[in-house]
């Protein structure tokens, strides 16, 4: 009987359902990654030059010795430095992976707070100088109301995942379509 299949024999009915789980050599659950959340373009462009920068540091001496063997050399490079190319490529082959992938990711969350602290130090700076110069030329003060904006938006946290449009249609917890928000089920009206 397949998996899902509900037989009825004299009256009697029985459903079998079988369930797949890929474990690892330690038999747990594998995890395709440590951190699942999903984070912008941006975000994960900042997690590739980490990734990137992190491989980088640890061929250091094999793409020293390429360079140092491509240095003055155009249209010859490639015929000439073949070796320590393939070193080099070797090297940062090796060292890129899935762990290493997620190690960088889990050092981009860790500096999370910093940029937090240079966000916040760049607002005050930006404030500090917006005053001076409003002083100094004798301009008039700013609306409050766009002051309340810009300080608003500076103590923001930083956003991961995104924001949900307020135009896409949500669901609630059972998978039905939350009435809510709109009155036509497709988006809120404006």
């Amino acid at each position: 009987m397949a998996a899902g299949e509900a037989s009825s024999a004299s009256g009697q009915q029985t459903t079998t359902t079988t369930t797949t789980t890929t474990s690892t050599e330690h038999g747990r659950k594998a995890i395709p990654s440590r951190n699942p959340l999903p984070l912008s373009a941006s975000q994960e462009a900042q997690v590739r030059d980490i990734f990137y920068a992190r491989v980088r540091s640890r061929c250091q001496e094999e793409i020293k010795a390429f360079a140092e063997c491509a240095l003055g050399r155009t249209f010859t490079a490639p015929f000439l430095c073949r070796e320590p190319h393939r070193v080099m490529n070797g090297c940062m082959k090796a060292h890129a992976t899935q762990d290493e992938q997620d190690a960088a990711r889990e050092e981009w969350f860790a500096r999370r707070m910093e940029r937090q602290a240079e966000r916040e130090r760049k607002a005050r700076r930006k404030a500090q100088q917006e005053e001076f110069l409003r002083e100094w030329w004798g301009l008039p003060e700013k609306d409050r109301e766009i002051a309340r904006r810009e300080a608003e938006k500076a103590n923001r946290p930083e956003r991961i995942g995104g924001v949900p449009s307020r135009d896409r249609v949500r669901f609630d917890n059972t998978g039905h379509n939350d009435k809510s928000g709109s009155s036509n089920g497709v988006g809120s009206s404006r």
